[in-house]
């Protein structure tokens, strides 16, 4: 075998090394996507329902709640970040860091300082390679996220919000994270977590539309006179902290769901590419051979010719 072809046998054979791989990471995700919808739309209910309640609350009482009060001023915000632990994903990672860079370069023309937060192992490594302060990260769940993460993430979150300014505290919280619309298709967004706005009923009835396949929201329902007991302060003491969660753990399913889907795509494609290298290589490693065998038969041609004329000459 000649050089060439030992050296296009080599990349044919480890293509195929790589296809098999890539064949089986798109075997697995899409394993999971179907179970990361499903909890997706699990949750759906629950949210919608703890949602109408918050909004309930606000719009049928007067009560100035610190998670619901627009304050003075804005000087620092806290962002987000949703992102995925592991790679393999086409562009997933690179969009939603775009995204929250775009957040972040937002809020700091309006004058505020950024308290970053990130979850998943590639933004924490984006921002840590740029030397960007992290003030809590959390990584090993981007997958299969609990609501005990999501109570986690909020807990730091609330924590920062109720802490006064001098002390590091943040004035608002905003979300970056990917919203699952379907297999092939996924937006990365940032919305603003707190304060809470009573528009976010109308916000929540679109998720539910988008995420868990529901219908169209009815913006003209009306909400029933409530009365409230001990006092709808503390309802809202009892409520929004649920809802924190609620919204957290919606954008972590999302998220996961979505780094799923965009995997399956990025591996597909990758087993497409594979084979085209192969088909690509083995007609390269084809010519090759021939090439070989038609300078082969023209040594032999030439050989037999210089006999026959040195046989003649003697």
């Amino acid at each position: 075998m000649g050089a060439q072809q030992r050296v296009f046998k080599a990349k044919i054979n480890s293509t195929q090394s790589l296809r098999k791989i890539f064949k089986a990471m798109e075997l697995i995700a899409a394993s999971r996507i179907q179970k990361a919808i499903d909890r997706v739309h699990a949750a759906s209910p629950y949210a919608s329902a703890l949602t109408r309640a918050v909004a309930a609350v606000a719009t049928q009482s007067n009560v100035a709640h610190t998670l619901t009060v627009e304050p003075e001023e804005i000087r620092r915000a806290a962002v987000l970040v949703i992102g995925p632990d592991r790679g393999f994903a086409g562009a997933y990672s690179a969009n939603l860091i775009r995204k929250g860079e775009e957040l972040i370069t937002l809020l700091r023309q309006k004058g505020k300082d950024i308290a970053l937060f990130t979850v998943g192992g590639k933004a924490e490594t984006y921002y840590t390679f740029r030397d960007r302060e992290i003030r809590q990260a959390w990584t090993g769940f981007s997958e299969s996220p609990t609501a005990e993460h999501a109570a986690e993430i909020g807990e730091a979150l609330l924590a920062d919000f109720h802490r006064p300014h001098e002390e590091g505290g943040v004035d608002e919280i905003y979300l970056v994270d990917t919203r699952f619309v379907s297999s092939v298709s996924q937006d990365p967004q940032y919305r603003r977590l707190l304060p809470l706005a009573v528009v976010d009923a109308d916000e929540a009835h679109a998720d539910r539309g988008h995420g868990a396949g529901a219908g169209h929201p009815a913006h003209d329902e009306v909400f029933p006179l409530y009365e409230f007991e001990p006092s709808a302060e503390a309802v809202l003491d009892a409520l929004l902290p649920k809802y924190i969660d609620s919204r957290i753990l919606t954008a972590l399913l999302n998220s996961a769901a979505s780094e799923q889907a965009a995997r399956q795509q990025a591996m597909h494609t990758a087993v497409e590419n594979a084979d085209d290298l192969i088909k690509t290589y083995t007609r390269m490693a084809n010519t090759a051979r021939q090439a070989e065998i038609t300078q082969e038969i023209s040594e032999i041609v030439g050989g037999a010719d210089a006999l026959a004329a040195s046989g003649a000459d003697d």
